[in-house]
């Protein structure tokens, strides 16, 4: 298989650290985990963008972009993103200034996932306003300009109906070129889709085989129309990955939360044995996956971080 892997790291969004007490020991082990992904051939590792668990709990979940400085400089290797920042949390202008300082101390390793943010919950406990969804997607189609902006001009202005720039200086710019690859996340087909196409270099999609096979058909058939290579779109996938001796012991483990943002993942999902894991892995190659991000409920035993990368990367 030529997939590449990434690993989604557990900084608590689903109170998956509740059994360690210690937020220093939490932090160590999230660092060991991701050293070890990269130790083992993982091309990626992420994070989310969260400040309060789903449902709302007291169990710690650390920041996403000062998590994501951190394990910079804990690792030599891997590309590090986010899955993804919430648009609405920060400025734009501010969040590209955020991610080029990021790009620097990575030494050339960040991929800036973004979305238009979900958790209402958590909108209203931080005390952010939460617009409805076609205007989150509206902010958010302003927000990625302000940040090619900030990436590609010297002095950058950007005039919109939710951010204005006026002659903004973003220095350093990062490591990469022409700029920080930009992944949009989300799989909405009639905005979106049409947003990864004008703006993105990176898409991310949830779902089945088939699904996920649709929405790069769309996706394609919105570069023709903004006259984009869609070949030049890296196609990502989220989902959850449970290893086990048989099919059925591996299904007894998905967690409660896994249907709410997995829908029908019992059905496609890479769950199972080593087998029928192999077999589903083809099945999202097959439907134009080029990159499988993975959550492994049990990725604190990093034995399964290792027993993924052995099966599954070493004999790519």
């Amino acid at each position: 298989m030529s997939l590449k892997y990434g690993l989604l790291l557990p900084q608590g969004a689903a109170q998956e650290l509740a059994d360690i007490k210690n937020p220093v020991d939490a932090y160590e082990m999230l660092s060991q985990m991701a050293q070890t992904a990269e130790q083992s051939g993982y091309d990626s590792i992420w994070v989310g963008d969260h400040f309060i668990t789903a449902p709302p709990s007291q169990e710690m979940l650390f920041e996403c972009w000062t998590l994501t400085a951190a394990l910079a400089r804990d690792t030599k290797r891997v590309r590090i993103g986010q899955q993804v920042t919430g648009n609405n949390y920060r400025n734009p202008a501010l969040q590209a200034k955020m991610a080029s300082t990021l790009d620097v101390i990575s030494h050339g390793r960040l991929t800036f996932g973004i979305g238009a943010g979900w958790y209402e919950s958590e909108y209203r406990a931080y005390g952010y306003e939460f617009p409805s969804a076609p205007e989150r997607l509206r902010q958010l189609q302003e927000a990625v300009q302000v940040i090619l902006a900030m990436w590609r001009e010297e002095e950058a202005t950007y005039a919109g109906t939710y951010y204005q720039i006026r002659g903004a200086i973003n220095q350093p710019k990062g490591v990469q070129r022409p700029h920080i690859p930009l992944l949009i996340g989300g799989g909405g087909e009639q905005m979106t889709l049409k947003l990864v196409a004008q703006y993105g270099d990176v898409c991310n999609l949830i779902g089945d085989p088939a699904t996920l096979e649709h929405k790069f058909a769309v996706l394609k058939e919105h570069c023709k129309t903004v006259g984009r290579d869609y070949e030049s779109i890296h196609r990502t996938a989220l989902t959850l990955c449970l290893i086990a001796e048989t099919d059925e012991q591996a299904k007894d483990q998905i967690p409660e939360w896994a249907n709410a943002v997995f829908p029908d993942i019992r059905s496609y999902g890479p769950i199972g044995t080593i087998e029928t894991i192999r077999e589903r892995l083809a099945a999202f190659e097959a439907a134009g996956v080029q990159e499988l991000i993975i959550a492994l409920p049990d990725a604190m035993q990093m034995d399964t971080v290792r027993q993924f990368a052995s099966a599954f990367i070493k004999d790519r």
